[in-house]
């Protein structure tokens, strides 16, 4: 890749790293809301933008919401959580709709990584989602699709790896 191409969005996109562990700090909510406008930017069917967004620093909350997950030390430990929903009274194609909130969710997590905090996407909950639904009193239209623990990260030595693209690529003519 030269060195043209190499501009700060591909540079949070490959530093970024799922964090599961925060400082115990407040996370300033200018910055969720700057991080969750760039999420609304995110592509879809219709520009029928389909997400929608529980803010939660309640602690009572998130126990509750760790109780349902295998995942309860991050659930509880994160300052921030963010429910991200699917509006089904929104959506038109499911499986595009779907997509969707998934961009959603990435422009999310790349923009707090630009802001500087940490965040992990959790999926495991959704076992659990109709149970959700019903801790947060919210109604029947909404389906989770993920909930995005939010910090300052306890530290910076996650690492990861990827397959090289030669993998991945499974046709090219």
């Amino acid at each position: 890749m030269t060195q043209e191409l190499y501009n700060d969005v591909i540079k949070v996109m490959t530093s970024r790293r799922s964090v599961r562990q925060f400082l115990d700090a407040p996370v300033d909510r200018k910055l969720i809301w700057e991080a969750l406008k760039a999420a609304s930017w995110a592509p879809s069917g219709l520009n029928n933008q389909p997400w929608r967004f529980a803010v939660l620093r309640d602690p009572d909350l998130k126990d509750r919401l760790a109780r349902l997950t295998r995942y309860a030390a991050t659930f509880r430990g994160a300052p921030v959580l963010v429910g991200v929903f699917l509006d089904k009274e929104s959506s038109y194609d499911y499986v595009k709709d779907c997509q969707a909130v998934g961009a959603c969710i990435q422009n999310f997590l790349l923009a707090l990584a630009s802001l500087g905090l940490g965040a992990v996407w959790l999926g495991e909950i959704l076992k659990n989602k109709e149970e959700v639904l019903r801790v947060l009193d919210l109604p029947d239209r909404l389906e989770l699709m993920a909930v995005v623990a939010v910090g300052h990260p306890a530290h910076h030595n996650q690492s990861s790896h990827r397959r090289p693209v030669e993998e991945l690529v499974i046709l090219e003519r």
